[in-house]
């Protein structure tokens, strides 16, 4: 069985994760391709696909007849064809859950950061101003403590869950949203008008479909606090950037963090690339962490041992 990982420098860093579990199950070849380019070539005679961010399409499926399971190296599944997918008779599989401690991580990196203005003071220090001091302290910014504030969490999954712990912590209470029942988690399923009018941090963690796409919007951020703070790990496309950009430029809220964009890698006239002020912005690196990278590829593993064994409960297709 030949198996080809065709974006594998997404996932490896310098060779930092065991892929001994991948080599086991057939004849495995990697590459390292840049999203967007012709699958093709790469996957003739290929009975097994893996991808992260490669697009997939019903053309390129249709010119491989051998394959029969595209994995994907992501929660997300975009960019497969799955309708395409299911007519042709390809398995599709993702990966749910792996991240969940490194995405609720960095959403509490980021609001602490956020808090505490650490890497504004971090450049100050650096830049000689507490060595100018008239006084023991260097005082310049509005900081906050997250005890008594509310948290929206938009997306109530694995990694929402798994906020919503580390908020209650820290003392933050949780309004959780999501369009599914949620009634299992023990939290109450609140509207999502009530979160933009209601939280000082709203943390976006739903995935990105035609339903989710530019859910936050120019009106969203005026129902919004105006000390509040946005928090999006999830998909560029669920924050509409240029509404995002003027909000924050015209005091709407207070900051924002954004570890993803609409289009990546980023394009130039991005409205979140200018000089937006109060913004940080990171590239698409919450999941990253080794410990997730790991996790990652041996959910890929069981993956297609299930395919494998023709169990198939769980897959997308």
């Amino acid at each position: 069985m030949r198996i080809v990982f065709l974006d594998e420098n997404t996932v490896v860093l310098k060779g930092d994760i065991d892929l001994g579990v991948l080599r086991k199950l057939g004849e495995y070849e990697a590459f390292s391709i840049l999203p967007h380019d012709d699958p093709v070539p790469l996957s003739r005679e290929a009975e097994v696909m893996i991808v992260n961010k490669v697009k997939v399409s019903a053309g390129a499926m249709k010119q491989l007849p051998s394959l029969r399971l595209i994995c994907l190296a992501a929660t997300g599944y975009d960019n497969i064809d799955i309708a395409a997918a299911k007519d042709i008779g390809i398995r599709v599989a993702n990966v749910a859950g792996y991240a969940k401690y490194s995405v609720a991580q960095q959403v509490f990196a980021m609001i602490l950061s956020i808090a505490t203005r650490i890497h504004d003071y971090y450049g100050d220090v650096k830049g000689g101003e507490w060595q100018r001091s008239k006084t023991f302290i260097l005082l310049k910014y509005h900081t906050f403590e997250l005890a008594g504030k509310k948290i929206g969490i938009v997306g109530f999954g694995a990694i929402g869950h798994e906020i919503a712990k580390i908020a209650e912590a820290f003392g933050i209470q949780v309004l959780a949203h999501d369009i599914v029942d949620i009634s299992r988690t023990g939290y109450e399923n609140h509207s999502l008008d009530e979160l933009l009018r209601s939280a000082d941090i709203l943390s976006i963690n739903c995935p990105l479909t035609e339903r989710t796409r530019n859910m936050i919007d120019s009106d969203s951020f005026t129902k919004m606090k105006k000390n509040a703070i946005l928090i999006n790990t999830a998909r560029g496309g669920i924050v509409n950037e240029e509404a995002l950009a003027r909000a924050l430029n015209s005091n709407l809220i207070a900051g924002a963090a954004v570890d993803t964009l609409s289009t990546e890698p980023p394009v130039e006239g991005n409205p979140l690339l200018g000089g937006v002020k109060n913004l940080i912005l990171t590239p698409h690196t919450a999941w990253a962490t080794r410990d997730s990278r790991q996790r990652l590829v041996n959910a890929i593993a069981e993956n297609i041992k299930k395919y494998i064994r023709e169990e198939f409960e769980g897959f997308v297709v």
